[in-house]
C-alpha cells in the first residue's frame, strides 16, 4: 500500500468522521445545560438551517406574552392592604396623576406627579399629632415605604410583602417609619414628593420592574436620601432584580438595611453610597 492509498483511506480525509472543530451532540447538550445553570437567559438556541426551532420560537413568542400582560397588569391592593394590616403595619392608598393605564404609559410624567386628592390627604396626616398617631410616637419619620406598580404590578404582587418580611426586622426599633404607602400608576419619582411631605429623611420605594423576556416579575427598590422633587437617578441607590430566580429576599433585605444605615450615617445617597467605598467616603469620621 503506497502513502497515496492510506490517505484516501483514511476516515478523516473521507469525510465519514466528525470534525474536530464541531461538536458531538452529546457535548453540545451538555454545554447547554451548563450554561442554562449559570443564567435564565436564552442561551445555545436550538437551530435548524437558518431559523430557530419551532420550539424556540413558541417559547419567546410565550416570554414576549408574559411581559407584555406583566405591564397591563393591575395592582391587587385589596390583597396588598390585607397584606400590611396583617402585619399591623400602618398604610395609606394613594394615586398619581395617572388617571388609567394607557394614560400611564403613553406619558411618564404622570406617574411621577401625586393626584391632587393623594397630595391632599398626605398633607392631612403630615401635621405633628397624626403622624405620631400613624407611625407611632415619633414626630418626625425616619423613613418612609412606598409600594408602586410600576411597570410590572406583578411583581409587586408576588414579592413586596415577602421582601418586607426579610427585612423589618432588621430595622433598629428605634427607626419611625410613616405609614406605608401603596401608589397606584406610579414611577419612581413618586417617593420623592411623598418623602417630602412626610418630612422623612430617607425614602424606599419598592416597584416593579420593566420585564425582561426572562423575568416578568423582577422587582426594584430605590433608596433617596432627603427625598423631595427634583431627585434625579444619581442621587438614589438601587437593588434590582428582586424575586426567587434572581436576588434573594434575605439578600435584599442585608443590602437595604447596608444603604439605609449609611445613608443615615452619611447624610447622603446615591453614586457616593457603595457597599465597597461607604467607609472610605469624603469627610467619614468614623
Amino acid at each position: 500500500m503506497t502513502p497515496n492509498d492510506r490517505i484516501q483511506k483514511s476516515p478523516e480525509a473521507s469525510g465519514t468522521a466528525n470534525p474536530g472543530c464541531a461538536p458531538s451532540p452529546a457535548s453540545s447538550a451538555l454545554l447547554q445545560s451548563t450554561l442554562k445553570s449559570y443564567t435564565p437567559a436564552r442561551v445555545q438556541l436550538q437551530r435548524t438551517g437558518h431559523s430557530l426551532v419551532t420550539q424556540e420560537i413558541l417559547q419567546l413568542q410565550l416570554a414576549t406574552a408574559q411581559a407584555r400582560d406583566a405591564v397591563y397588569a393591575t395592582l391587587d391592593v385589596p390583597a396588598l392592604i390585607h397584606g400590611l394590616e396583617q402585619r399591623k403595619l400602618a398604610n395609606l392608598v394613594l394615586n398619581s396623576y395617572a388617571s388609567n393605564r394607557a394614560d400611564y404609559l403613553r406619558n411618564p410624567a404622570l406617574g411621577r406627579t401625586l393626584s391632587e386628592h393623594s397630595e391632599a390627604a398626605l398633607k392631612h396626616i403630615s401635621s405633628k399629632d397624626s403622624v405620631a398617631a400613624s407611625a407611632g410616637s415619633c414626630v418626625a419619620c425616619d423613613v418612609v415605604f412606598v409600594i408602586a406598580d410600576g411597570l410590572s404590578a406583578l411583581a409587586v404582587d408576588r414579592h413586596a410583602l415577602p421582601l418586607l418580611d426579610a427585612f423589618l426586622p432588621l430595622l433598629d426599633p428605634e427607626w419611625c417609619i410613616a405609614p406605608i404607602c401603596v401608589v397606584e400608576q406610579a414611577r419612581v419619582a413618586i417617593a420623592d414628593p411623598i418623602g417630602e411631605i412626610l418630612a422623612a429623611k430617607i425614602s424606599v420605594i419598592l416597584i416593579g420592574e420593566r420585564p425582561g423576556l426572562s423575568s416578568p416579575d423582577s422587582l426594584g427598590v430605590y433608596i433617596t436620601w432627603n427625598p423631595h422633587p427634583g431627585r434625579t437617578d444619581a442621587d438614589r441607590n438601587c437593588i434590582s432584580n428582586i424575586r426567587p430566580e434572581g436576588l434573594s429576599y434575605q439578600e435584599a433585605a442585608a443590602l437595604l438595611h447596608f444603604y439605609l444605615t449609611e445613608s443615615r450615617r452619611l447624610g447622603h445617597s446615591g453614586t457616593l453610597l457603595k457597599p465597597s467605598t461607604a467607609r472610605a467616603l469624603p469627610g467619614d469620621k468614623s
